[in-house]
Formats: C-alpha cells, structure tokens, sequence
C-alpha cells in the first residue's frame, strides 16, 4: 500500500485512540482539573515509532479538548504542548527511555498556565506540582509500558507501527 495511506491510516488511529482514551479518562474526571491522568497521553511515546504519531496526537487532543467542553486556551495551547511534546518526541527517538520526557516538560510548563488563567485554580504551584505528578504516571510509567509493550509485540499486531525498532 501507499506510504501516504500507510501515514494517514496511522495518523487517523492515533487521533481516534487519543479521543477516545480521553473521554474515558474525562468519564472518571481525570482529564482537565488540576489533577489530570489522561490515559491517552501514555500514547504521546508513539512518535519514538513514527513521525504519524504527531500529526495524529495533535489531532486527537485538539478534538478531545474541544469536544470534552475545555475552554479556548485549553484548546489551542493544551494542543500546542502536545505539538511540542510529539516533535521533540521523534527527535529523541534514537533512546527509548527519553521517549516520555518531552510530553511530560511541556505539559507540566504549559498545563498549569492554562488551568490558572484559563479556569481560575490556584494557587499556580499547586497546578505544576499535580499536572508535572500526572504527566509522570501518563507518560512516564503508562508511557513507557505501552513503548515497551510494541517493542516486544509491535509486528505480531494488525495494525503494527511502520518503524517499530
């Protein structure tokens, strides 16, 4: 098949895979308070396996943010540190421990902003402490199981990433 389709398709599923974990974790309340365990960003390790995962983690936060009912800076910039943690992502790519870093940096800079300007909660260290803690079980721990789990079974999978190493 096409590498553009191949890209596209990837992209597309982890878009939907991002909405969906997200409206599960918004279900249980955990996904736009102080306290926030997305499930969905244990998948911000997937562009440690393809450059899709980007354009597809963008997608998929921007529709989960806007269809969880967040504000209008929660949208843009919430979507913009998750721009910042894909990129810098699959530019670390070559170790696979660096992998969740950078979502867990620029969520734990930029969430807290937003939860105090955009939602009122204070005070702003309190959200820099709870945000950088959730990032840490979303991307550090959930993360790097999920990155360690397609580096084991990657290829035995129907829908299997394009570079799994």
């Amino acid at each position: 098949m096409n590498q553009k389709v191949y890209f596209i398709v990837h992209a597309s599923v982890i878009a939907a895979l991002y909405v969906v974990l997200t409206f599960l974790a918004n279900a249980l309340g955990l996904a736009n308070h102080p306290v926030q365990v997305r499930f969905s960003e244990a998948l911000t390790v997937l562009p440690y396996f393809t450059p899709a995962a980007i354009p597809g983690l963008v997608i998929g936060c921007l529709l989960s943010n806007i269809l969880i009912g967040c504000a209008l800076p929660d949208i843009i910039f919430g979507t913009l540190a998750t721009l910042i943690g894909a990129v810098f992502t699959y530019l670390l790519r070559k170790t696979k421990w660096l992998a969740p870093l950078p979502p867990i940096a620029s969520n734990t800079v930029i969430v807290p902003f937003i939860l105090y300007y955009a939602y009122g909660f204070k005070p702003l260290w309190l959200s820099f402490l709870t945000v950088g803690i959730g990032e840490i079980i979303s991307c550090g721990i959930l993360g790097l199981l999920l990155l360690q789990v397609l580096k084991k079974y990657g290829n035995h999978i129907p829908f299997h990433l394009s570079n799994v190493r």
